[in-house]
């Protein structure tokens, strides 16, 4: 049998019988086709789809190890978290106590009275307003309206900064207390303190 005389097209049953008594180099020339086809064939029937399946792996994998690298990093800081955490707390609290509740409030407003008079003024009117809800407080604005020279309004507004209640001070206005002249000033503000708003709630209810 010579090999290049061979056509696939023209092989049939008898041809393929006597294959057993063709040479050694036919036979292992036929063997090596044979076993390069199964190779060809195998790889599109099944490394292809392995391979799809390997680099869809290999992309979770990166996923997975982005997702740990995160949380990994989250761990490691999870007790500075809590430390901040705690802080926070703490802040929020003090500024809390720091807000005067509803008895306090009758108190809140007789001190800042007196550091006017203390300050060395003359209250026109001292108006409270009563509390504006906000977003999570409560306003509770006091118009004011005082006598006295500069030195004494920067004494009052520093003495109401100094209180022990969170209170501000706004829409400040000075003017001369006399238009024909004189040393006296007249001055107009709004002095806000606040409350949180569970503590508003609760004295609606």
């Amino acid at each position: 049998m010579n090999l290049s005389e061979i056509r696939l097209e023209e092989l049939d049953i008898d041809d393929l019988k006597k294959i057993g008594s063709a040479p050694l180099v036919v036979k292992i020339a036929i063997i090596a086709v044979l076993c390069i086809a199964l190779a060809v064939a195998g790889y599109f029937l099944d490394t292809t789809k392995q391979k799809v399946e390997l680099e869809k792996n290999i992309a979770e994998e990166q996923q997975l190890r982005q997702i740990f690298a995160g949380k990994q990093a989250k761990a490691a800081n999870l007790e500075a978290y809590k430390q901040q955490l705690d802080e926070m707390r703490t802040s929020f609290g003090t500024l809390l106590r720091q807000l005067p509740n509803k008895t306090e409030i009758e108190t809140l407003l007789t001190d800042i009275s007196q550091t006017g008079i203390s300050s060395g003024l003359e209250i026109d009117y001292f108006k409270p307003e009563g509390l504006r809800p906000k977003e999570f407080y409560s306003e509770y604005p006091i118009k004011l309206k005082v006598t006295g020279r500069y030195h004494e309004f920067a004494e009052f507004i520093s003495g109401v900064a100094a209180l022990p209640r969170i209170v501000t001070v706004q829409d400040i206005l000075i003017k001369p207390a006399d238009p024909k002249g004189g040393v006296k000033l007249s001055m107009e503000l709004t002095a806000i303190t606040y409350q949180y708003l569970d503590e508003s709630a609760q004295e609606v209810e």
